[in-house]
């Protein structure tokens, strides 16, 4: 057993109220929740993972480059492993949600990025 708790786990916050914080994983798997403020989008991104969004507050709206779906509390989308995305907050309230990866990854997904 290894147990992360919440208030002392690793937290990526690339910009204000865009919070992610890493929760319990592996190499097969991790979990990140986060937080989004209303009219916040991520860039249009893809990786190697695929990826499990699951709305636990708020409302929101994945984009891919062909179709969009809009998740309300609870509701939950697949996306497969390259697919090109883009989550957005399209509510007018924080959203709130879990991003399950398989394989696992680190928040060096996104920092790479930023030196690209």
């Amino acid at each position: 057993m290894e147990p992360n708790f919440f208030d002392g786990a690793e937290t990526y916050e690339p910009e204000k109220d865009w919070r992610r914080v890493s929760m319990a994983g592996s190499e097969k798997f991790s979990f990140e929740w986060f937080e989004k403020p209303p009219g916040h989008s991520s860039p249009m991104h893809d990786h190697e993972n695929e990826q499990v969004c699951l709305v636990l507050q708020g409302e929101l709206t994945i984009h891919t480059e062909d179709d969009r779906i809009t998740l309300n509390e609870y509701d939950s989308v697949w996306l497969d492993s390259w697919e090109a995305h883009r989550v957005e907050n399209t509510g007018h309230n924080r959203a709130v949600g879990i991003d399950v990866f398989a394989p696992g990854r680190s928040f060096d997904f996104w920092l790479n990025k930023e030196d690209e």
